[in-house]
Formats: structure tokens, sequence, C-alpha cells
């Protein structure tokens, strides 16, 4: 009898502690997950923390930081976010932080990547709400890519033939604005709240939400549904509220279209083969996929090319002469010239034009580029840029440009920038010109060519010397900021500028080289004399003067 009602016992106490552990399993699973990313400020994750009940809700954060692969981490927790708060400033291809130390950033390509290719399955497929806080995360105007300059091209020269009419609906149907990606990503989800300009900082957005939360507004959180209340509470900023992307979109197609270049899943041959069908469409459609063809061909490795499947691949696209054709027809038409100097080197890529004839095309860009009448500080950038490692400098006798134009100082820099003497010095005259814009054209040729030759530095220092203005010198001195000069002379010269200047921004442009040159060449406690004695009254407190002071004491 004894041990029966101690078996009893024993079962009545096992239900209850069974049932216990099932109704804490229940309210366990009524809490619903926060998830945040946070690569800027944490003024709203924090925000969110407190004014939720810790009994309803739970705080998942998605960065670790150090590490590069947090996100992939991440999805390996097997996380189910119901709500996800994302953080960081946004500049359309990328959150960030204003904090350079800060390593942490999250790719907007990343985050395709993990919609499309179903590499994290749990994370995102409860989401009923998203907080984007950043400019323009939900920025309903096109993007201003380079992809759709032959658009705009078309649209200027005639609005109304039917090639154009085409592109427009075309368009339509290809969204590519900051609202048409982030409706992408999260795709079925009900609610998406985001900036349509400029968000408040970490600290003012806050300060809204928890005005929104003193209202009893913490039910409406993962609720699904538009809040009128947040809305309301953020009213003069430009926070609006979008859904995601449903398959009964007019851009569905399009957005399954995108994921094929994200998906892990697919092989690089499945994707090149897509790619393949894109360049037989029209040209709409290979403009509208261009930044993404290029990224894609860009990132397949020699290895990757040699083997079997992908080679032949590449040699079906090859060999399409029609592709190859309205390609090279787009290219031709297309206005802009870097723009075109990307399509040329995918041409290259796709075995559309050899090395050769890759190289006189890209003249043929450089030729256009110095024709033009507003060449100008950006265009020598560019043709810095495009011979960085002086693959053309053996086409520059094929360029031909009038003498007028050839003194000019943009056309001079983008002429040395190929290899030409001559170019390079007329550049060190412009230098020290007295035009503004000749100077802004050197300041922007010595960053891509900086000069190597001691005497042609110390011919620069002492030409900056002898010029009139503190505008003009400080722009030249802010040049030879960008050198190591370690020479004696140039130093020296340097130093008996600095007590005859009359503007103290010239004097803190010459102090800017020296700390960041070899000034023990030259003798200490005469500089530091002549930098204490002789320096110009300060009108904002300490500077740089002051800081190359206290180096040459410590040193």
């Amino acid at each position: 009898m004894r041990i029966a009602s101690r078996t009893t016992a024993s079962r009545t106490l096992f239900a209850i502690t069974l049932l216990a552990a099932l109704w804490c399993g229940e309210v366990q699973a009524e809490k619903k997950t926060v998830c945040t990313i946070t690569v800027n400020s944490a003024d709203e994750k924090e925000m969110f923390r407190q004014r939720l009940p810790k009994d309803k809700f739970q705080f998942v954060e998605l960065v670790e930081h150090g590490r590069p692969d947090w996100l992939a981490s991440a999805c390996q927790t097997g996380v189910q976010c119901d709500v996800l708060v994302i953080s960081g400033h946004f500049a359309g291809t990328n959150f960030f932080s204003e904090e350079i130390a800060t390593q942490e950033f999250l790719p907007v390509d990343e985050m395709e990547r993990v919609s499309c290719s179903d590499s994290c399955p749990g994370m995102f497929s409860k989401l009923k709400e998203v907080y984007l806080f950043g400019c323009n995360t939900l920025n309903g105007e096109g993007l201003d890519s380079d992809a759709l300059d032959p658009v705009r091209s078309l649209t200027r020269l005639n609005p109304t033939r039917p090639e154009e009419r085409q592109t427009r609906a075309t368009n339509a149907l290809h969204g590519e604005t900051n609202r048409d990606r982030m409706r992408r990503i999260f795709s079925d989800v009900p609610v998406i709240y985001g900036f349509s300009s400029k968000a408040p900082l970490g600290q003012a957005a806050a300060g809204m939400l928890s005005h929104y939360f003193q209202n009893g507004a913490a039910g409406e959180v993962g609720s699904g549904r538009v809040s009128s209340r947040l809305l309301g509470n953020f009213g003069g900023t430009s926070l609006i509220a979008a859904s995601g992307m449903r398959d009964s979109d007019p851009q569905a197609v399009y957005r399954d279209e995108v994921c094929r270049f994200f998906d892990q899943r697919l092989k690089p041959e499945q994707k090149l083969d897509f790619i393949h069908q894109i360049m037989a469409r029209n040209k709409t459609q290979v403009r509208t996929f261009f930044d993404r063809i290029e990224k894609f061909s860009a990132a397949v490795t020699p290895e990757e090319r040699a083997l079997p499947p992908i080679a032949r691949e590449f040699d079906n696209i090859a060999q399409d002469a029609v592709a190859r054709d309205r390609y090279l027809a787009l290219i031709r038409e297309t206005q802009r010239p870097a723009l075109r100097a990307r399509m040329l080197k995918v041409a290259g890529t796709f075995g559309w034009l050899t090395p050769e004839n890759e190289r006189a095309e890209l003249v043929n860009v450089i030729g256009d580029v110095l024709a033009g009448n507003a060449m100008g500080p950006a265009e020598v950038e560019f043709v810095c840029r495009l011979n960085e490692k002086h693959e053309l400098d053996a086409e520059l006798n094929r360029l031909s440009i009038a003498p007028a134009q050839a003194n000019r100082a943009a056309q001079s820099a983008a002429l040395a920038c190929l290899g030409s003497s001559e170019g390079h010095a007329r550049v060190v005259q412009a230098l020290t010109s007295s035009d503004p814009q000749d100077v802004q054209v050197a300041q922007v040729y010595f960053r891509q060519r900086p000069i190597t030759d001691k005497d042609e530095l110390r011919g620069v220092a002492m030409a900056i010397a002898r010029m009139q203005g503190a505008d003009g010198k400080v722009r030249a001195l802010d040049t030879l900021a960008h050198h190591y000069v370690a020479d004696r002379d140039s130093l020296e010269e340097l130093v008996r500028m600095f007590p005859l200047s009359e503007s103290v921004s010239v004097q803190r442009a010459i102090a800017g080289i020296l700390i960041r040159s070899d000034y023990k060449v030259i003798a200490r406690p005469e500089l530091i004399r002549t930098l204490s004695e002789r320096r110009l009254r300060s009108p904002d407190g300490e500077d740089v003067i002051d800081a190359l002071i206290r180096r040459l004491r410590m040193s």
C-alpha cells in the first residue's frame, strides 16, 4: 500500500513537472525575437531593448565584432527573427559606421546573397517587421547608375522613338531604387520601415522611439501591421513604410532573375549560361544587368576559368557573333567614358575583343575625353587610373590632339598620365599657376603620379615660394603634402617660406608638409624657434603647427 502510494505520488509529481515544463516552453515560444544588426549607433537598439517587455521579447545581436563573416556565423546558429533592426549609415551599396576604426559593415550584396540562396532559411523566414535606420534606405528615386547612361542618352535624343518607349516600359519592371532592393531582399515581409531621404541621427531617432513607446505602443512591435503612431512620432522626418515583394508583384520575375546572380546553389557555369541569355536580349536588359555581369565576370579566377564546364560557357559566349555585335554597338552609343571603359573590359573578358583591340578601343575613349572642352580634374583622374599599370604608354603616339588643346592643363595632365614628358612639364608649371582650376588639375595628377625626382621637387618648392595669393599657394602646398619630402634644400625652402607668409592657412599648409617629412635633416632648434616665434596667431585654437612643434621637441 505504501509502495503504491509512492508510485502514485511519483507519477503525479512527474505529470506536474511535465506540465510546468510545457507551460514554460509555451511562454518561451511566445517570446518574439528581435534581431539587431548594429554597425553604427546602438541608440535605436537600446531603446527597443529598454522599452519592450522582457517576458515578451528577446534580443539577439547578429554582428560579432572582429569577425568578417559574422552574418554567415549568425545563420549557423539557427536564430529565427520576428523583428530586424539595422542601424548604420547607408550608401546604397552597404550599411557602415562613421567610426574609421570600426571594421564591421553590411554589404547589400551580402543581404541579397542570404535572401536568394536559402543559405539562411530560418533567420528571415518569420520576419514581420524590418526597421532600417539609415538615410535613403527606402528612397524610391532611380539610382544614378552608369549602366543607365545609354537610356538617358536615348531620351535626350528622341524621347518618343519606339525603342525608348520600350525602354521606359522595361525599366518599370526592373526597379533599381533603394526601396526596390529592400523590397526584394525582404520578400513577403509585411512591414519594412525606412527613410526616403535623410534620417535622424541615432540619438535623435532613439528619442522619437522613446515617445512612441511611452504611448503604450510596445504591443505593435512585431505585429506585422503598419503603425501610424510610429510614423507620427517620426513626423518631420522622411520615415515611410513599405512591404516586401510578393510573387504577384510586377517586379517578381526581375527579382528571381537578380537572384540568379547571388544564389549560391547555382554553379558558376549555370550563372554564365544565364548571362549568355541576357546578352541575347535587347539592349535595355543588358544595360540593366551590366553591373552584376561585370562583377561576376571579374570574380572568376583564371583557375576557375580553366575548368571544362566554365571554359565551355565562356567559349559559347565568345562564339555568339550576334550578341557580340549588339554589345559592341551598345558600347559605341554609351556617352560616359568610364562606363565605356568598363564595358570594353567585359567585352575582353568574354573574348569579344583581343587585348590589342581592347587597347585600341580604350585609346579611342581617351581621344574622345581629350577632345572635350569641359575636360577637368575628374577626367584627368579617369585617364590616370585607366593607365595605372602603364599598359597604354605605348599607345600615346596614336593620339592626335589640336595644339590649342594640348597646351591646356587638363589635357596636358591626361597626356602625362600616358607617359608624355612634355605634358608632365606643363603640369609642373600648372601647379604654381594663378588659375585655381589649373592648380586643381595638377593636384589630381600628382596624387596619381607623385614627384620622385628630388631636383624637380626642390624646383616646385621654390616656385611655390614665389607664388602670389594665399589660396593658390595653399592648394599647391597641399599637393606637396602628399609627398614624403626628405630633400634638405626643399625642406629649408619651406622653412624659409614660413615666416614670410602673411596667412595662417599658408603656415598651416607648410607645417602639414613638414610634419609628414623627414624634418630631422634640418636644424631642429632653429626650426622650433622659427615655428614658435614667427607663427601667426591661430583664430581657432591649437592646430597642426602646435602638433609639429610638440613632435620636434619630443624627437
